[in-house]
């Protein structure tokens, strides 16, 4: 099990499945969502997502026709993305209050990244989704 939350602790979450995908996105959206080169998700089935705490302090925002991305309204942190297609949730990492025993594993959207990041790793890059 894992737990998570926001800056300010308004908003807690816990996930009740392992964590077994870690992924640096580097759209657009995300980089704004989170004011860098690339925000870091980790992915699991949307069922096993649980809020703990604020629920009513949850903003939401409808990114795309798929995708509802959600932050707490007291702090501004960026929480997590849900996609309607595969009922998925990608968590924030940096949210994560647990450790996480799984490293990244993909860049995923490299064709939009940032023009001023120069990827250092050998994770394999994926212009689109992966």
């Amino acid at each position: 099990m894992h737990t998570g939350s926001c800056l300010c602790g308004a908003v807690a979450y816990r996930i009740d499945a392992p964590i077994e995908t870690l992924t640096h996105c580097h759209c657009s959206m995300c980089r704004k969502a989170h004011g860098t080169a690339f925000g870091t998700y980790a992915t699991v089935p949307l069922e096993h997502f649980h809020l703990t705490r604020g629920k009513d302090q949850l903003g939401v925002y409808h990114s795309s026709e798929h995708v509802t991305r959600t932050f707490c309204r007291h702090c501004g942190a960026n929480l997590q993305f849900v996609d309607n297609r595969d009922h998925s949730i990608g968590v924030a990492a940096g949210t994560l209050d647990s450790a996480l025993s799984v490293v990244p594993q993909s860049h995923i959207y490299v064709g939009s990244k940032a023009p001023w990041y120069e990827i250092q790793d050998e994770l394999p890059q994926h212009v689109e989704g992966s």
